[in-house]
């Protein structure tokens, strides 16, 4: 049996619960949360998704996230995700929802940031993370195009580029 996920419907209100590969079959809109992994040099954690996983695999991504559980919030789901794939427990503040048909099936994207201390190692899930490093804003902005990044990832990482996040613009840290 998949996760359950909360379908959802264009105003983020619950619909009803189904499992997560039915929403991705039946096309219907549910929550995923994410998080975007800065440092304090403002560098932003790029990763490669594994090539077993099922969905993208082998694309790149400037996030962390999944699927959001059954009544949980999307800051509940960023911070879980963070632990399962990095191996971090970290504060995260919620940026932007993003809604988002393209792709597997349409999603409510929860994008937040987290800021990822030097004294932290990093332990990626190597069943959901192939590869990663850390680049600056100006050398993603030069690779968002040419690499193969998840569409909704895209989508967020040019958003959060385009607010001055990440570029030492936002002055704002967590944690």
């Amino acid at each position: 049996m998949s996760e359950l996920v909360e379908h959802v419907d264009e105003y983020d209100r619950v619909l009803g619960i189904v499992e997560r590969d039915e929403a991705v079959r039946l096309n219907r809109l549910h929550r995923i949360a994410a998080t975007i992994c800065r440092d304090h040099a403002d560098r932003i954690l790029v990763l490669r998704r594994a090539e077993t996983l099922s969905r993208f695999p082998g694309h790149y991504d400037a996030m962390v996230g999944g699927a959001v559980d059954v009544g949980e919030s999307y800051e509940e789901a960023a911070v879980r995700e963070l632990a399962e794939e990095l191996g971090v427990r970290l504060p995260v503040r919620f940026l932007f929802k993003l809604l988002f048909r393209e792709g597997i099936s349409p999603i409510w994207l929860g994008v937040h940031e987290a800021v990822v201390s030097e004294v932290l190692d990093l332990v990626p899930d190597s069943g959901e993370i192939d590869w990663y490093d850390w680049l600056t804003a100006d050398e993603l902005r030069e690779v968002l195009d040419e690499w193969c990044f998840v569409p909704g990832g895209r989508e967020a990482l040019r958003r959060y580029l385009g607010s001055g996040s990440g570029s030492g613009a936002s002055g704002s840290s967590v944690g």
